[in-house]
């Protein structure tokens, strides 16, 4: 019998079929070992748990997906020990690539067949699905109660088509109503001018349109693996179970904590954004540590509905009341000087050239200025700005909570890039016309660059409604990131749906706000505060896991050879694997032909990058952290505000 790595090595041979490339490939494979050795830690882990398991299974056939048009001929029905879909644990390391992505073919075959649900506005402005719309058309009627998916052996019970079914029911939405969340998670332009500033005209502008596209294209990568092992049967949730079915348990842990801790910055950064305004509005009489802790107590309450579809017509509300200010901003500042007086906190000129915004004696202040290129002597300044526009794009951790509640996961892509531009034009509109207007004083937020205190006070005031609106948002999803995906697995939590679980996550609520309330007293420095969470844990979110959940994604599925009787037998619910895993890991790199290993190398080095550009933006958030605290008026937990200098 001819040995698996004999077959391997011809294949090799015949497939690059070049004796001269032998030595590159040894080479290149050697590189690929080194590279990749990080990440194929968690990778062996993975694969040797489901191994030593799946050994000890039988081979059976199964009845699973029978109701599907789509499965295969049933064969004959013998004892099994084969464990169907609805009897798994919710993550289960058990479960195979290969089997992920045999289910997931199999639903996108029967979503291709299905009709597309139609726009519907009540939808779009009320975020509220029509009950008798045409969304709904085709969706299964739901019979079965909480209590059946309360526990595994109550799972157990539940027939393919029930399980199948109650996967249907909770997919609804159009692409339509997916542009709308979309854009309503990313858009924030307020520190757009100021990064602008801090960058100059020509690399602030290809810096926008650059990494408006490369998020637009992590969006593309996370839409493409979520079809690649999404299934009825296996429903991806959200953004960790991606990272579980490509590289394994460790995988989805470390993506589930930066997700909630990533939550849990922006709810301080919100946090932070409403002392500021609170405190300006007030004209610095009130303390400002009072402040938050208003903000605070308000969260108490909000964040307790755990619905999100209580926050329908909210939502749409602050999306309306963002783009006031922007007007709002864009006509006062073409009448009005700069609020020269707090350019020394959070201005662009604060960042990149402390002189451009100091008075002389007679206390006049600089004309504004504008740099084509990088602003001399600034790198630092530059990198904070970077990292500040790099938090306007992010928003790509959410994408699959939205696209686990598509009827058709696939038109996604049309929201997606359609919602991408829609906001990358925003952006470029709003941040050049604030630089031109105020320059090397451009502020961040913007609306607290108004030198009019009235027009300042309504900026203050309706952003302030939008920023308790976000908070709730992101505090409600937040806390259940984390109680979904720590509480409930390593601590064996109730359900959320139960009635413990609702008792625990009320509990929760309020450690959650007063964490993220001694964030915000502990760092006033906003625009710092904004690139520590940039540069920890939303450039990771969004442009470092995508092309590591895909490297992973085409890896698995290119390293299958069915020729060799690799892969899942739906029959007996069995994964046939041959070779370690570290020649599995190899192979799928440089399988699938030119292009593909091409595109291999590209997410590689795209993943890569990313993970220097986390490091040099920490490194310039610390040094930028560490000047801000130099500053006296700078006090955690005082009732001085950092807006008031003259305190």
């Amino acid at each position: 019998m001819i040995r698996d790595d004999t077959i391997i090595r011809n294949r090799k041979t015949s497939t690059w079929s070049r004796g001269s490339f032998d030595c590159i490939y040894s080479f290149l494979a050697n590189v690929l070992r080194i590279a990749l050795f990080p990440v194929s830690l968690s990778y062996l882990f993975y694969i040797k748990s489901n191994l030593q398991t799946k050994n000890n299974m039988e081979k059976k056939p199964i009845s699973s997906g029978e109701d599907s048009p789509d499965t295969p001929p049933e064969l004959p029905v013998v004892l099994s020990t084969y464990i169907k879909p609805q009897g798994r644990k919710p993550h289960d390391p058990d479960v195979m690539f290969e089997e992920y992505h045999y289910y997931a073919l199999r639903t996108r075959e029967e979503e291709r067949t299905s009709e597309a649900p139609k726009l519907d506005w009540r939808e779009i402005v009320l975020r509220k699905k029509s009950p008798n719309g045409p969304g709904n058309e085709g969706t299964p009627e739901m019979h079965l109660t909480e209590g059946n998916f309360a526990n595994r052996e109550n799972r157990l019970e539940i027939s393919d088509e029930e399980w199948t079914n109650a996967s249907r029911a909770f997919r609804t939405a159009s692409w339509g109503a997916c542009f709308y969340l979309i854009t309503t998670d990313i858009l924030g332009p307020y520190g757009i001018g100021f990064s602008m500033g801090t960058l100059g005209w020509g690399p602030g502008i290809a810096f926008y349109t650059v990494f408006g596209f490369m998020a637009g294209y992590s969006g593309y990568l996370i839409w493409r693996v979520f079809l690649g092992v999404d299934s009825y049967e296996f429903p991806a949730r959200n953004y960790g179970d991606l990272g579980f079915r490509t590289w394994g348990t460790p995988a989805r842990y470390i993506t589930n904590v930066c997700q909630a801790l990533g939550l849990l910055l922006i709810l301080g950064q919100v946090t932070i954004q409403f002392g500021e305004n609170i405190s300006q509005v007030s004209k610095f009489q009130l303390c400002y540590v009072v402040c938050p802790v208003l903000f605070v107590c308000v969260g108490f309450f909000l964040t307790q509905i755990r619905t999100l579809k209580a926050y329908g017509w909210l939502a749409n509300l602050a999306v309306w009341l963002n783009l006031l200010v922007i007007f709002i901003t864009m006509g006062v500042m073409a009448h009005s000087p700069p609020n020269y007086q707090i350019s020394t906190l959070g201005s662009a000129g604060s960042a990149v050239d402390p002189d451009s915004i100091k008075p002389d004696k007679n206390g006049n202040y600089p004309p504004i200025i504008h740099y084509n290129g990088l602003p001399p002597n600034g790198l630092v300044g530059s990198i904070n700005g970077l990292l500040s526009g790099v938090l306007a794009y992010t928003g790509a951790q959410l994408f699959v909570e939205f696209l686990a509640e598509m009827k058709r996961p696939r038109d996604f892509i049309k929201a997606m890039w359609g919602a991408q531009f829609f906001i990358y034009t925003i952006y470029l509109i709003y941040g050049c016309y604030v630089y031109h207007f105020q320059g090397q004083y451009s502020f961040n937020p913007s609306y607290q660059g108004v030198s009019i205190y009235g027009w300042q006070t309504a900026g203050n005031m309706i952003s302030l409604l939008a920023a308790l609106i976000a908070a709730g948002l992101y505090g409600n999803i937040g806390i259940k990131v984390l109680y979904n995906n720590i509480l409930l697995d390593i601590f064996n939590a109730p359900p959320l749906t139960t009635r413990r679980g609702k008792i625990l996550y009320a509990c929760i609520v309020p450690v959650w706000w007063i964490v993220a309330f001694i964030i915000a007293a502990a760092i006033p420095d906003y625009f710092g505060f904004v690139s520590v969470i940039s540069a920890s844990m939303l450039l990771n979110l969004t442009y470092t896991m995508p092309p590591l959940f895909a490297l992973g994604f085409d890896i698995q599925r290119n390293s299958i050879r069915p020729e060799l009787g690799e892969g899942f037998d739906p029959a007996t619910g069995y994964v046939e694997r041959k070779d370690t895993p570290l020649r599995r890991l190899v192979r799928g790199f440089f399988s699938g032909g030119i292009f593909q290993v091409a595109i291999n190398i590209w997410h590689l080095i795209y993943f890569l990058a990313s993970l220097s550009m986390c490091g040099l933006g920490m490194y310039a958030a610390v040094k930028g952290m560490i000047v801000a605290f130099e500053i006296p008026e700078l006090n955690s937990f005082s009732c001085v505000s950092p807006l008031n200098l003259n305190a």
